[in-house]
């Protein structure tokens, strides 16, 4: 097992691989990778792989918060729970989770928060999310809103849906993770766990590739 303040279970010998790998990885490319934050990491690795969008999307981690709790009270989904901003590429896989923000958060500004705007902007990569982020600045694409759209728009809109949609799976494969459905331990860990599956997700990939 690895332990955080909570637990996901994981044997010694995947801990010792990924451990492994993000030593050597890192010592091939040299101190200047080292000096980018993950979030930078995630945005140069996709200029790299050629990817021509990304998805930007927020999840809600429920938690075990009582009424009182009104900062980890989401009034989008009506539960208590923990907002994480995921970056995902256009076929679903994880590039980069956010630490995690009390429910109340708003999406955008959640991102904002995390400089995933900014990082976004200086990437230079188109990045599709749904209407949350709606005044985003920079290359993020969002829905039309509104009624009585013109059929220009309805059909943008299906469009930017269908491309948006594989992505935003993303959020499902962290909730297919039993730990994550509902966190019974400090709130604040939600980020941690996300970015700890996040790398598990990345390496069974790998594997199987």
């Amino acid at each position: 097992m690895l332990f955080y303040r909570a637990a996901v279970d994981l044997s010694r010998s995947t801990l010792n691989y990924v451990a492994g790998v993000i030593r050597r990885h890192r010592k091939a490319i040299g101190s200047a990778w080292r000096l980018l934050n993950p979030g930078q990491q995630a945005l140069r690795k996709a200029k790299r792989d050629g990817l021509h969008y990304l998805v930007l999307d927020g999840t809600l981690i429920r938690t075990d918060r009582i009424a009182a709790d009104r900062p980890y009270f989401s009034g989008k989904r009506r539960v208590h729970g923990m907002n994480v901003q995921v970056i995902a590429s256009p076929n679903g896989a994880i590039l980069w989770t956010s630490g995690a923000l009390p429910g109340k958060a708003h999406d955008l500004i959640a991102a904002r928060i995390w400089g995933i705007l900014r990082a976004l902007e200086q990437a230079g990569i188109i990045t599709l999310a749904d209407t949350a982020y709606q005044g985003a600045e920079g290359p993020v694409r969002t829905p039309y809103k509104g009624k009585n759209k013109p059929e220009s728009q309805k059909q943008a809109n299906r469009a930017h849906a269908k491309l948006r949609g594989p992505g935003e799976r993303a959020n499902a494969q962290l909730k297919s993770w039993k730990i994550l459905r509902k966190l019974r331990c400090s709130p604040s860990k939600a980020g941690h766990l996300c970015k700890a599956i996040a790398v598990l997700q990345n390496h069974r990939a790998g594997q199987a590739a």
